[in-house]
C-alpha cells in the first residue's frame, strides 16, 4: 500500500498549490521509492515512458499552425462559409458534426478532431454564424459554443468505444475476466454500437431543440 504515497503528494501538493511539475516528479519518485527502485532505475523509468509516449509533443506543432490560421481569419472565414449557405442551422450543422465525429471514432481515428483542433476554430464559430441568421438571442452565443463542445465529447465518448483497440474495451475485457466472465473484445465493441445510436438520438434532440429555441429568439 505504500506505493500509493505518491496520490497523497500530488493530492497535497496541488491543494498547497505548488508547481505542478515539481509535485509530478516527487510524486513519482516517493512511488518509486516505496515500491523499491533505486533513483536510476526511476530515471530510467521516467526516459522509457518518454520515448514511448513522444508522439504527445506533437501537439506543440498543431497549436501554434492553428494560432496562425485563427490570427490569418480562419474564424471569419468559417462564418462566412456558413452565412452563405442556405438552410443551414447551427443545429443541423451540429448533428453533422456528431455523426463524423462519431464514425471517425469508431474507426480509431480519435484525434482527427478535437477541442483545440476544430471546435474552437471552425465547429463553434460556425455555429455561431448559424445561430445568428436563425435570429438566436446575444446570450444564447455561450450556449451555442458549450453545446459545440458537448457534441464533439458525445461523438468521441460514444463512438470509441466501438473500435476494438480503444483502452476502455481492453479495461472491460480484464475486469470481466476477472470475475470469470470470459468476452472477446469484438463481442464488447459490436454492444457499443446501440449505446452509439442512443447517445446520437438522445443529442440530436437536443440540437433540434437548440435550433427550436434559437429559431424563436432565444424565447423560452
Amino acid at each position: 500500500m505504500w506505493v500509493l504515497a505518491g496520490i497523497v503528494v500530488i493530492a497535497g501538493g496541488f491543494l498547497l498549490r505548488f508547481n505542478p511539475l515539481l509535485v509530478i516528479i516527487v510524486s513519482a519518485f516517493v512511488t518509486g521509492f516505496a515500491a523499491g527502485l533505486d533513483p536510476v532505475r526511476i530515471v530510467a523509468t521516467f526516459g522509457h515512458a518518454f520515448n514511448e509516449t513522444r508522439y504527445v509533443t506533437a501537439i506543440y506543432m498543431v497549436l501554434p499552425v492553428i494560432g496562425l490560421l485563427e490570427r490569418r481569419g480562419l474564424q471569419a472565414r468559417a462564418r462566412a462559409l456558413v452565412a452563405g449557405l442556405r438552410g443551414a442551422t447551427a443545429g443541423r450543422l451540429l448533428t453533422g458534426y456528431l455523426l463524423f465525429r462519431q464514425v471517425t471514432a469508431a474507426l480509431g481515428l480519435t484525434s482527427v478532431a478535437g477541442p483545440a483542433q476544430t471546435v474552437r476554430p471552425l465547429v463553434a464559430p460556425m455555429a455561431e454564424a448559424a445561430a445568428e441568421r436563425q435570429g438566436g438571442a446575444a446570450d444564447d452565443a455561450e450556449r451555442v459554443k458549450a453545446m459545440a463542445a458537448a457534441t464533439d465529447t458525445v461523438g468521441l465518448f460514444f463512438g470509441e468505444d466501438i473500435f476494438l483497440a480503444v483502452g476502455s474495451i481492453l479495461l472491460m475485457k480484464g475486469v470481466l475476466e476477472g470475475y470469470g466472465i470470459l468476452l472477446e473484445p469484438f463481442q464488447l465493441s459490436i454492444w457499443a454500437i446501440p449505446t452509439a445510436i442512443a447517445a446520437f438520438v438522445i443529442h440530436g434532440t437536443r440540437l433540434w431543440w437548440l435550433d427550436r429555441r434559437l429559431s424563436r429568439g432565444g424565447a423560452r
